[in-house]
């Protein structure tokens, strides 16, 4: 008698021990960001300046959107795997206590079916499923690359504006200690207003432009802390020189054509694109009429069992899935669309950036070639200003274009850079590949 409870226990057991159970995940009362750089996941040693590939390093193992981003590839995971799993077979069954009539026995019925349509569209589902994993993959690795691009842009930005500043602080101090004198000349009535307004002027421009390029360097330093995941006002201690990889006009050009293969975003298109094609293959199939196969068994009231295979197919009058059709199919065509464009786009860009950066290249080379006149003059007013052969404002002005030459220079550098970085990040150069799922068979 004890034989039938404990089969049922152990078969209880075992279907229980098969499910899955629930875990409270509670959200984050704080937001999680690190007070320090050692408290960053790979970080050096505290103290040590960080090239730009450490940067990146830090910004691909810690940026708070590329951790939440990666967790889409374990859901795309969780569907390959569900799509893989073949449809169920529904079991039906009734229990018919006898209720009058001339009956002995109550009546039973039991049956198992399987829906056939859900195995013809099987494959095609799976495959599917196979080419959205691929493609969030493919989506994730772009955004390391617009993480890392950003990066690398920001700690280049700081290390150039680091190099830069002194320029802008000493035009605003030399143009600074003459408005002094000036001033002290107006009060006692030994000049007019009228040569003191222009200076005046120029201070003020030099002060306006020392505040912005200070703010931009603030804003840039919370740009990274952001990208580090780091609290607000962490001062990231940087190289002095920018560090990037080798950069090869000739060979990006020539990569153009290879491309497609090579760049996320283009995968990630490719893979969309292969998805919606399974599915204009999935409407197509489903136009195969709804068909269950199984079979049952049956025992009336008088003991008589009855039982045999059995089938329901739906009559397509009505719904032949022609407007899924023309769904999947008009989604296919513009994805297709999407990936011309955005590979006539990606080419464009790249060959326009390469244009760019020939006619910036050129013009810090004219730059450069007048810098050495600007300095000499600058020196040669300086000694001459000391030994009272120059005025004041001829001294000042001459000085002051050493200066804002070299503040130019500095400009066209900062902007060639920002530009190579930008190409550099849409080509992939020194970032990662894409590593995508392998597909089911």
């Amino acid at each position: 008698m004890k034989t039938l409870p404990n089969a049922v226990g152990a078969l209880a057991a075992l279907l229980l021990g098969g499910c899955a159970h629930y875990g409270a995940l509670p959200l984050a009362p704080a937001a999680p960001l690190a007070p320090r750089i050692d408290a960053l996941a790979s970080a050096p040693a505290p103290g040590t300046p960080l090239s730009i590939a450490q940067v990146v390093g830090l910004a691909l193992a810690n940026n708070p959107d590329l951790q939440a981003a990666r967790r889409n590839r374990a859901v795309a995971a969780g569907r390959t795997r569900q799509a893989g799993i073949l449809p169920n077979p529904a079991l039906t069954g009734a229990f018919l206590p006898l209720l009058s009539g001339p009956g002995t026995v109550p009546a039973w019925n039991i049956g198992i079916g399987q829906d056939i349509k859900a195995l013809v569209t099987y494959r095609s589902k799976r495959r599917a499923a196979a080419d959205g994993e691929q493609q969030v993959a493919a989506e994730i690795v772009w955004q390391e690359w617009q993480v890392a691009g950003q990066a690398r842009q920001i700690a280049a930005d700081l290390i150039v504006g680091a190099r830069t500043r002194p320029s802008y602080a000493a035009a605003y101090r030399l143009l600074a200690d003459r408005n002094a004198k000036l001033e002290q000349a107006l009060a006692a009535r030994n000049t007019t207003l009228v040569i003191v307004a222009p200076d005046r002027i120029a201070l003020q421009a030099a002060r306006t432009a020392l505040d912005a390029f200070d703010q931009k360097q603030l804003a840039s330093m919370h740009q990274l802390d952001a990208l580090l995941g780091l609290a607000p006002d962490v001062v990231v201690p940087l190289a002095a020189k920018p560090d990037l990889p080798p950069f090869d006009p000739a060979a990006i050009r020539a990569g153009l054509g290879a491309l497609p293969s090579r760049r996320p975003d283009l995968i990630a298109l490719q893979m969309g694109y292969a998805a919606a094609d399974e599915q204009v293959r999935q409407a197509i199939l489903s136009q195969f009429p709804d068909l269950v196969l199984g079979g049952s068994a049956t025992s009336d009231s008088s003991k008589v069992v009855n039982g045999g295979p059995g089938a329901t197919l739906g009559l397509p009058l009505f719904d032949r899935n022609r407007s899924n059709i023309a769904i999947a199919e008009a989604t296919r065509a513009q994805l297709h669309a999407d990936y011309a464009a955005r590979l006539a786009t990606a080419t464009g860009t790249v060959g326009a950036m390469l244009r760019e950066m020939e006619q910036l290249s050129a013009q810090l080379a004219a730059q450069r070639r007048d810098l050495p006149a600007a300095r000499l003059a600058a020196a040669r007013a300086q000694t001459a200003f000391g030994q009272s052969n120059i005025d004041e404002r001829s001294y000042i002005d001459l000085v002051s274009n050493r200066f804002t030459k070299e503040q130019d220079i500095m400009t066209l550098e900062l902007a060639l850079l920002d530009r190579r970085i930008a190409l550099q990040t849409l080509v992939g150069d020194g970032l990662p590949t894409v590593d995508l799922p392998v597909a089911p068979r």
